[in-house]
């Protein structure tokens, strides 16, 4: 008999990727705010309001939704919603599994790798370290709180907070937007072009959260970036190499992105290295630990 496994921010590409990665072996249920396949069921977290039935015979809850920190400028309302997203939509699913009286196996949440802090430093940084102090890592730090509140209060076996960095993928996301003017001989770097970027492949962090769901004794934190580090430079040049485009503009000024995004900018100015060594160490084999193999793999036809 499968297990069910319900999986949160439907339109996102991790859920999907996720969604054919493990649709043979689990019975999958999405939580969307439009219903347009028979497996979706219908919440509105503003409102607070679910489809309860998505959670008959539920045994895992892979929790993905919150809204994107780079869609828009940080003004005081979108910095609300960022953080309410995340934390009001587990409050709605902790409520409604409370009140069904359902116990589950796992509940694993999406977190980042911004709970360390927007800081560019030689250090590099595990599960054991601190958490920043800007809006960011207090973002992540409320997130990963509602979601330990669910081993906290006994309604979920185990939890697991999957601190990601920069997903790569090849249709949507970071990438698809840097390849855009490397692809007009225009790419350069940002600000210093210093700053590290903690990035995984997209069947990478599938591939993490099949991994953690899969070995029922894992929980806690998890970093999810692979091992090799990058700067913003480097994967600018890496990624017209990888193209055959020149590279040779000069650096995109910090004081125009500031101008541009706000406060929003320090996303694309400052990064930090996060360790893999911990799921490495427990079992997990990175398919693209290399950035070279990894752009290849996105950017080049077969």
């Amino acid at each position: 008999m499968k297990e069910v496994l319900v999986i949160t921010g439907a339109s996102g590409s991790v859920a999907k990727a996720l969604h054919e990665r493990l649709k043979n072996d689990f019975i999958i249920r999405f939580l969307t705010r439009e219903k347009k396949h028979e497996n979706e069921y219908l919440w509105d977290v503003k409102k607070q309001t679910i489809e309860d039935r998505v959670f008959e015979n539920v045994s895992h809850i892979i929790h993905l939704a919150g809204a994107n920190i780079s869609d828009e400028k940080w003004t005081a309302e979108r910095k609300k919603e960022i953080m309410s997203s995340r934390i009001d939509s587990a409050k709605l699913i902790f409520n409604t599994l409370q009140r069904r009286n359902k116990k589950i196996k796992s509940f694993i949440s999406a977190s980042a790798a911004g709970i360390y802090g927007a800081k560019t430093s030689e250090r590099i940084y595990s599960e054991k370290d601190g958490k920043g102090n800007d809006f960011l890592s207090d973002v992540v730090k409320q997130w990963e709180k509602s979601a330990d509140h669910f081993a906290e209060q006994g309604i979920a076996q185990r939890v697991i907070k999957v601190r990601t960095g920069i997903i790569l993928s090849s249709n949507e996301g970071a990438l698809s937007k840097m390849v855009v003017p490397v692809k007009y001989g225009v790419g350069s770097p940002i600000g210093s072009g210093k700053q590290y970027i903690p990035w995984i492949h997209m069947d990478d962090i599938c591939g993490i959260y099949e991994f953690l769901l899969k070995n029922k004794t894992l929980q806690g934190a998890y970093n999810a970036a692979a091992p090799q580090p990058t700067t913003n430079k480097i994967l600018m040049q890496s990624t017209a190499k990888v193209l055959g485009k020149p590279f040779f503009m000069p650096n995109v000024p910090s004081f125009v992105m500031k101008l541009v995004f706000g406060e929003m900018a320090i996303v694309l100015l400052e990064g930090s290295r996060i360790s893999s060594d911990k799921i490495i160490s427990d079992g997990y084999y990175f398919k693209f630990p290399e950035l070279k193999g990894a752009l290849e793999d996105l950017l080049l036809d077969d």
